[in-house]
């Protein structure tokens, strides 16, 4: 079993976030139980924002088994799909958001994503099988 980690959940867990940094870091052991986690390009860009330098983002990043996994063209060419179809059905960004690359690629590479989704990856991903921390 292969888990996308989204960058919310790793941000929660390296800020010890107190309203979901525990329920994250359960979801992520959890995780690790069933197989690997993988981040992309985008959640390691995302995520390496809140460290001061790449050392400190190295460091942390190893306290977790975690691989990166490079978007493929094919994962690359979804975002793009599910983006055309969110701008026809009337989507009012008008350039790409992040998420269609993070869940493309989890889509595509993987078996799942594990993130604190707001509804958007349920609206435009239906097929992606989300893992939710359970939080309380």
């Amino acid at each position: 079993m292969i888990t996308a980690v989204d960058t919310n959940i790793l941000i929660d867990v390296f800020s010890n976030d107190p309203t979901f940094g525990t329920a994250s870091a359960k979801a992520i052991r959890d995780c690790i139980k069933e197989g690997a986690l993988v981040i992309c390009e985008i959640v390691l860009a995302e995520t390496a924002t809140v460290f001061s330098d790449k050392k400190i983002l190295d460091d942390a990043l190893s306290t977790l088994p975690i691989s990166f996994s490079s978007m493929t063209e094919e994962s690359s060419l979804y975002a793009a799909e599910i983006w055309r179809s969110y701008r026809n059905a009337g989507g009012l960004r008008k350039r790409m958001v992040a998420d269609f690359l993070v869940a493309a690629h989890a889509t595509c590479q993987c078996d799942r994503l594990l993130s604190r989704d707001r509804g958007f990856y349920r609206a435009h991903f239906s097929e992606l099988t989300l893992i939710e921390p359970q939080i309380g």
